[in-house]
């Protein structure tokens, strides 16, 4: 399993907008072959911030969505970006 966890800074002006743009992207993630769990949500704390996190079932599902990544609009938003992809082959559930 691969999961991809950060979080990406933008304007906080423009958050609610972005994230409104990102709705079909996170559609697309959901129902990409190889997808376990695909969100984008704004932090309660940090008005700039959006979390993301991801599970997927493979680096070649990840690499098959990922294509070229966020488009030039999208892109020009973002004022900075932390985000990592951790290969994982142990799951504790804990609910």
């Amino acid at each position: 399993m691969v999961i991809v966890a950060g979080h990406l800074m933008v304007d906080a002006a423009q958050r609610e907008a972005y994230l409104a743009g990102c709705v079909s992207v996170v559609e697309q993630g959901r129902a990409a072959a190889g997808n376990l769990d695909f969100a984008l949500s704004p932090d309660v704390v940090d008005p700039r911030r959006i979390n993301i996190f991801e599970r997927w079932e493979s680096q070649e599902a990840v690499a098959a969505f990922r294509g070229a990544g966020v488009d030039d609009e999208q892109g020009a938003q973002i004022l900075e970006a932390s985000v990592s992809e951790f290969d994982t082959d142990t799951e504790r559930t804990l609910s």
